[in-house]
């Protein structure tokens, strides 16, 4: 058997009078017409279909309902393409040391069109149906890890690459608290501190991008703030703004204040996994 997770995004929109919208029906249509004979298929849909800006932690739980609804169900999540690497992070953490087969699919251009959509979803099939666990997005001709997600190009049908994590512990918690307010903050020069503390003010945590492979600013002041935050009881937790190679501490003394102050170390991790390394871990 089959679980379809449709949530929405360009792979299930078609022209309408202002341009792409969500077209009810088409990717279930196109599944239905893929699967082998005696392949079970069934289909949870959120209505209404989202865009990917939408998807938050409430809608990675109701995913995650669905798949230890059907423990015996391979699993297909089609999803927009913006926020992929969020939702890839959030299933491979939760779903962590859990044997379910998790595979999520998106594309650049609709179904229909002549782009890359159906053979997207000819992978995502394929992948599915085959033995192993994991978490994996199918996408461009090929199968990439979900935890490591970064989308790196906007338009081109290439547009993702997956950075190798560590292994995924499994989490504290295997579901999302709505209540709980983090974000992905990034340090920039010039910054001002008064702005870096009005933005930690209303969170409960935070990833920080900082410089290269684990640098920040000099200012006492900006400095004097991520303290204040920790021995507030927040969480700070440090990823590099680069998009591979992951953090060293130590290696710059540009960096010393920054763990001095109690930042946590990403390590390799995406700034998206950081985040949900947050969310799971308290």
């Amino acid at each position: 058997m089959l679980l379809l997770i449709h949530t929405g995004g360009t792979i299930g929109m078609a022209p309408g009078p202002e341009g792409l919208r969500p077209e009810p029906g088409l990717v279930e249509a196109a599944i239905a017409a893929r699967l082998p004979k005696g392949c079970a298929l069934v289909s949870h849909l959120f209505s209404p279909l989202r865009d990917s800006a939408d998807i938050g932690p409430a809608d990675w739980n109701r995913m995650l309902d669905q798949i230890e609804a059907h423990p015996g169900s391979a699993v297909l999540i089609t999803h927009g393409t913006d926020t992929m690497a969020f939702t890839g992070a959030a299933l491979a953490q939760a779903l962590a040391g859990r044997p379910r087969r998790v595979v999520l699919c998106g594309s650049m251009q609709p179904l229909g069109q002549g782009g890359d959509a159906e053979r997207n979803l000819d992978l995502a099939l394929a992948a599915a149906r085959a033995p192993g666990a994991g978490v994996d997005l199918a996408f461009n001709g090929r199968l990439l890890p979900a935890a490591g997600l970064v989308k790196h190009h906007s338009h081109a049908a290439d547009a993702f690459r997956s950075q190798p994590q560590e292994p995924a512990p499994s989490p504290a918690r295997r579901r999302f608290d709505t209540t709980r307010r983090l974000a992905v903050l990034t340090l920039s020069p010039g910054l001002p501190a008064a702005a870096l503390a009005a933005m930690l003010a209303p969170l409960d945590a935070a990833v920080l991008r900082v410089f290269g492979a684990g640098t920040v600013m000099g200012d006492a002041a900006v400095l004097a703030v991520l303290k204040k935050a920790i021995l507030s009881g927040k969480r700070l937790r440090a990823t590099s703004q680069c998009e591979a190679g992951g953090l060293a501490p130590g290696a710059y003394a540009a960096g010393a204040a920054l763990w001095a102050a109690g930042v946590e170390n990403g390590g390799s991790e995406t700034p998206e996994a950081a985040l949900i390394r947050l969310w799971l871990s308290h």
